[in-house]
């Protein structure tokens, strides 16, 4: 969701990325478990039940991560993170894997010594006003008090937007997404900007969601994904793969119904080396030979992980639009497993 600017909060852990990032594998597989940084909390992508197990989109990402690695999908520390803290907590070494909602840039991917394993969800930014605000289009906000979350590129998209459309507003500065649904239900804005996947989650969230309406125009491109620190090509070539695995079991219709039978062997060589019955794949990143399997198995693949945690059927109620697979107009698509 938010997408920090403030670079200079993460400079002095960014000195530390060099020997913090080397073997991440080997400190992974000796503490034996994964420590895997998510949101503060926002249903549908990453949040704890009342016994403190984590789930969400996101999540899943750290479990298939989890059990390619360590053969567990348990095995994993959830570190809750906000836009303020998470980059420090990647450079730093408090956690191996962000999957946290953030946004692949320029700056992220260069200047802050990060490395984006790929796009787990193609998003942008949206605005939620109440009904009866009557407002039907973001050009309608002259004026309006905006509930942005601080140290975001949001807050840059937003000014662009509003100065672009030549409209003014009041900005309301809040650290959470928590607190801006909080401040945003107390009547303190009039809108509450944030990714239009996190406008669902929160929508879905309110006692009145019928109420609520999230305008048409998506003003920013924002691609989520999970994101490790430079300097460990191995472990960033893990979580990639882990990820293509997701999105080419969907493709080739390998689901966590099929997956043991599949695990035999078929008739397509592309399935067989993924699921290690032929080559020798996983040797190639300092893993076994079933480490995608394993992957696949944890959550499904990544049709399933999307439709039980943020789809149609579920209270955030999001279409695969451009996260469907290349084979249905969308942009999901993972390079060959050979």
């Amino acid at each position: 969701m938010t997408k920090s600017v403030f670079l200079g909060t993460v400079a002095a852990a960014g000195l530390c990325a060099g020997f913090a990032s080397a073997a991440t594998l080997d400190d992974v597989k000796a503490r034996g478990e994964l420590n895997c940084g998510v949101t503060t909390g926002l249903v549908g992508f990453a949040a704890p039940d009342a016994n403190g197990n984590w789930s969400g989109f996101d999540v899943d990402v750290c479990k298939a991560v989890a059990a390619a690695v360590l053969g567990d999908a348990t095995k994993v520390k959830y570190v809750p993170t906000t836009g303020q803290t998470r980059f420090t907590a990647l450079a730093s070494g408090e956690i191996d894997l962000l999957a946290r909602n953030t946004t692949w840039t320029f700056s992220r991917d260069t200047d802050l010594k990060f490395t984006f394993v790929g796009v787990n969800y193609y998003d942008g930014q949206g605005f939620m006003v109440r009904k009866d605000l009557g407002v039907t289009s973001a050009k309608e906000l002259e004026g309006a008090t905006v509930c942005i979350q601080t140290g975001t590129t949001t807050e840059l998209n937003l000014a662009d937007f509003f100065k672009t459309n030549n409209l003014s507003y009041i900005p309301v500065a809040i650290e959470t997404n928590a607190e801006g649904e909080q401040q945003y239900l107390a009547g303190a804005c009039d809108t509450y900007t944030t990714d239009a996947s996190g406008l669902a989650s929160t929508r879905a969230a309110l006692a009145d969601p019928e109420n609520h309406v999230i305008l048409p125009e998506i003003i920013s491109k924002e691609p989520l994904g999970p994101l490790v620190r430079h300097g460990d090509d191995q472990w960033a070539d893990i979580a990639r793969w882990t990820l293509n695995a997701l999105i080419a079991a969907e493709e080739y219709g390998i689901t966590s119904a099929n997956i043991d039978e599949l695990a035999k062997g078929t008739e397509n060589p592309e399935i067989n080396r993924m699921l290690g019955n032929e080559g020798d794949l996983g040797a190639m990143v300092g893993l076994d030979a079933q480490w995608a399997y394993r992957a696949i198995k944890a959550s499904g693949n990544f049709g399933e992980i999307f439709a039980a945690n943020i789809g149609e059927s579920t209270p955030i109620g999001l279409a695969r639009g451009l996260n469907a697979q290349w084979t249905q107009g969308g942009l999901l698509y993972s390079p060959p497993f050979r």
